[in-house]
């Protein structure tokens, strides 16, 4: 979770980040969503996932809500608790809590909804989760950004 004070009008700040995010969305062709298309970029993302994790996790490999968790992962291969490629989690050697598995599922269905525009709009909505529309989405408290 960070460890920053939270700005009193946050929450206000995350329904205007999803929005903004909602009209993004109104600009890119709808047959890219939930599509064909997008399995693809879903299915090139799982691979990625697979190769990343493979090659750098020293811990078990489990299955949860749907998602493959690479565990044991350096924590330069990943940002914050953890990332979600595709239909993989790459983590380091916290304990598994359901509610950020949760979380990530979330993060997973949205890499099937936007294939492989999933990480360009990631970057686009930038790296603050009080201003990610995907974090906000996944659920900021089950992502440890703010208190539950």
């Amino acid at each position: 979770m960070s460890r920053m004070p939270l700005p009193a009008d946050w929450e206000a700040r995350a329904d205007e980040a999803v929005r903004r995010g909602e009209r993004l969305d109104s600009y890119i062709p709808r047959f890219l969503f939930d599509s064909r298309v997008s399995f693809l970029g879903y299915a090139y993302g799982c691979v990625v996932g697979w190769v990343w994790g493979s090659l750098l996790s020293t811990g078990p490999v489990e299955r949860h809500h749907g998602l493959w968790v690479f565990r044991g992962l350096p924590n330069w291969a990943f940002p914050r608790g953890g990332v979600c490629v595709g239909n993989c989690f790459l983590m380091g050697d916290d304990a598994i809590d359901e509610r950020v598995m949760h979380h990530e599922a979330v993060h997973m269905a949205q890499w099937r909804h936007y294939g492989i525009l999933m990480p360009i709009l990631y970057r686009i909505a930038g790296r603050d989760p009080l201003r990610n529309r995907f974090e906000i989405t996944a659920g900021l408290a089950d992502g440890r950004y703010v208190p539950r």
